[in-house]
């Protein structure tokens, strides 16, 4: 139950991951939160990366 809370507070507060789909088995859930973290890690090294180039 609180691992439901857990995902859909994740999926608004990152705003990358589908909101609007609701998966309904619990691994599901797991592997798009995965892959929503995943996906803010490698944004986040993009936009580094970019702003090292400029120094």
């Amino acid at each position: 139950m609180f691992f439901d809370y857990l995902y859909l507070g994740f999926t608004n507060a990152t705003a990358f991951s589908p909101t609007d789909v609701m998966p309904l088995a619990r691994w599901a859930k797991l592997a798009m939160a995965v892959q929503a973290a995943a996906e803010l890690v490698v944004l986040g090294l993009v936009i580094a990366r970019a702003v090292n180039i400029f120094k």
